[in-house]
């Protein structure tokens, strides 16, 4: 894949995470430290993310760097995003399950 291509598709995969954050590109690059210039030159695919930016997106706007790059799914996930990604009327008893799953493991 050339490296426009690559740098095309990065690019969708941050709109769609901002997207789903319902976030602007303003507000997403005031996240990262960066202008909403550059951000939205990222998005086209017309700029590059730095590691540090790449981990930056990983922390701020829980987009796995792997995906970021690949576009491929990592299937394992940590508890807490697990948390993070059940629905807020479901926490508690998510949160009762994992008790008594480390009850059980000890």
């Amino acid at each position: 894949m050339a490296e426009e291509n690559i740098l095309v598709a990065m690019g969708r995969r941050l709109y769609k995470q901002r997207k789903k954050m319902k976030l602007t590109q303003e507000e997403t690059a005031e996240l990262l430290g960066i202008s909403s210039t550059f951000y939205g030159e990222i998005e086209r695919g017309k700029r590059r993310l730095s590691i540090e930016k790449i981990l930056l997106v990983y922390e701020k706007m829980y987009l796995d760097p792997t995906y970021l790059l690949t576009g491929e799914l990592i299937t394992h996930r940590t508890l807490t995003e697990v948390f993070q990604e059940c629905p807020r009327d479901k926490q508690p008893v998510l949160e009762q399950i994992l008790t008594y799953l480390t009850k059980l493991c000890q």
